[in-house]
């Protein structure tokens, strides 16, 4: 007896020092993920994380700011535009539809518009789900736009396709705004309220809707971008103040625009690994990579999922979507057992786009520290010109380099300065010293010595003008040989 107490009190203290160093490490991994965001936070960051690992939520955390001006911090409750992520919730109604019998992937779009054109009579559904329908990228208009079913409909039989339908693989978000016309016709129920009924009510996700929205409206996180003519960060509201009033939403629904979230993100999660409202079987279906999205056949589309695999050839299923403000990413290691759900409703740059990405090297990598995301590079650029005269532009470069981490190489960015500078100032002062300077790192662009042209002529320095134009004609800028034409009197 004596032997086995022994035996049994050692095996507690191991399985004790066991769980201790997991808390420990977990908790160094958290401490890390925090620290990285913090730091992203001092330059503007504003968004909500959640990290789970193995089914237990290891962060789930909120900086910066879901309403500025009223002082409402972001937190996990936060409803944001989750963006094209939306589109995996359409193609989950239409494979419940399919669970449900009444309709099937391989179905063709003749089956449902009896007078459909001849040329996407052969579409079908398992084509709309993969963006392989042929139909392209530029079918439909501005989201926030009206247009109703008809005239989205229109529009759509009425496209040239860019491919053979079933022969190319062409993001388009015509192809989900298609797949809702058929929900709603098969379904005989709103997009809302079915996703309500189907998707949403069963893994009891109360902060998720399109335009439906039955919560607190407070929980909904402004959106801000930085107006580079006033150098400042403007807030532009809410999405549902900016999505049409009535039905006339068929620009925008079913291809982006739902909102939620991190909390309810992760609770679909949770309801697709537990077979809560798709089979497992169904749920295969909709994370097998069908289609190459590029030459190296690094990413592949399912059905509203990206699949790719890991360094360490572990699947991942994601999807990301935005609407130029707002930002979110929902990544699952679904062999790792690892979710990284990550929204922003301030979009600082590219960097914006990796946070949980980076995140994720984080989690598999104990040696890899993610450096912060920097301040906007116009921010920056304008903090720059406030503390410089215009006679220290040169400096601008490797201030950049400093902030950003970086070589500077984007000349559209000095480009839109210079010209909203162009609009205030009476004087040659930063306006003409930002195009100066672009043309001096971009000296083979023919488009900035042109706009150097446009500048000096403001200024009537005609002579550098003219040198500006001709440097711009030799470089193949359209449009510089009629100016200078003019500049020279010729006819």
């Amino acid at each position: 007896m004596k032997s086995l107490f022994t035996t049994l009190f050692f095996i507690g203290i191991t399985l004790s020092t066991v769980s201790a160093v997991s808390q420990n490490k977990n908790q160094g991994l958290v401490n890390k993920i925090d620290s990285y965001l913090k730091a992203s936070e001092i330059n503007g960051f504003s968004g909500v994380v959640l990290v789970a690992k193995n089914g237990e939520i290891l962060l789930s955390k909120g900086y910066g700011w879901a309403d500025r001006k009223n002082k409402t911090p972001n937190s996990p409750e936060t409803v944001f535009n989750i963006g094209s992520v939306t589109k995996q919730f359409t193609a989950s109604a239409i494979l419940k539809l399919v669970e449900q019998g009444k309709m099937k992937t391989s179905d063709k779009l003749s089956l449902y518009f009896p007078q459909i054109p001849l040329d996407k009579t052969d579409i079908s559904i398992h084509q709309l789900l993969t963006h392989t329908s042929g139909i392209s990228n530029k079918t439909g208009g501005f989201r926030y736009h009206e247009a109703s079913k008809e005239q989205f409909l229109k529009e759509f039989f009425e496209a040239t396709l860019h491919a053979k339908p079933g022969t190319s693989y062409q993001y388009a978000n015509a192809n989900y705004i298609m797949l809702t016309v058929i929900l709603e016709m098969v379904s005989k129920q709103t997009y809302d309220a079915f996703l309500q009924e189907n998707l949403f009510g069963p893994a009891q996700m109360k902060s998720t809707g399109y335009k439906s929205i039955n919560f607190n409206t407070e929980l909904l996180a402004h959106g801000y971008y930085y107006n580079r003519d006033d150098e400042l960060w403007a807030d532009w509201g809410t999405t549902q103040q900016h999505l049409p009033n009535n039905k006339n939403h068929w620009y925008s629904i079913g291809k982006g625009d739902i909102h939620a979230s991190v909390v309810d993100l992760y609770k679909w999660h949770m309801a697709l690994k537990n077979n809560i409202v798709l089979s497992s079987k169904t749920t295969e279906l909709q994370e097998t990579p069908y289609v190459a999205e590029n030459d190296k056949k690094t990413s592949y589309y399912g059905y509203g999922w990206a699949v790719t695999q890991t360094n360490r050839n572990t699947k991942i299923v994601a999807h990301n979507g935005s609407n130029g403000l707002y930002f979110a990413d929902f990544v699952r290691f679904v062999e790792d057992e690892v979710v990284v759900i990550y929204m922003t409703n301030k979009f600082l740059g590219p960097e914006s786009e990796n946070v949980a990405r980076e995140i994720g090297k984080m989690m598999f990598d104990a040696n890899y520290k993610a450096p912060p995301i920097p301040t906007n590079i116009y921010e920056l650029i304008h903090s720059f010109m406030k503390a410089n005269p215009s006679k220290n532009a040169e400096k601008l470069p490797d201030f950049l380099k400093k902030e950003v981490k970086s070589e500077f190489n984007d000349p559209a960015i000095l480009n839109r300065l210079g010209y909203s500078r162009l609009k205030k100032e009476d004087q040659p002062d930063w306006a003409l010293a930002l195009f100066k300077l672009n043309v001096k790192l971009f000296p083979k662009n023919g488009n900035l010595w042109d706009s150097l042209g446009e500048a000096y002529l403001k200024y009537n320095q005609k002579e550098n003008a003219i040198k500006s134009y001709t440097k711009a004609v030799k470089l193949g800028s359209k449009g510089s040989k009629k100016v200078l034409n003019e500049l020279l009197g010729n006819d």
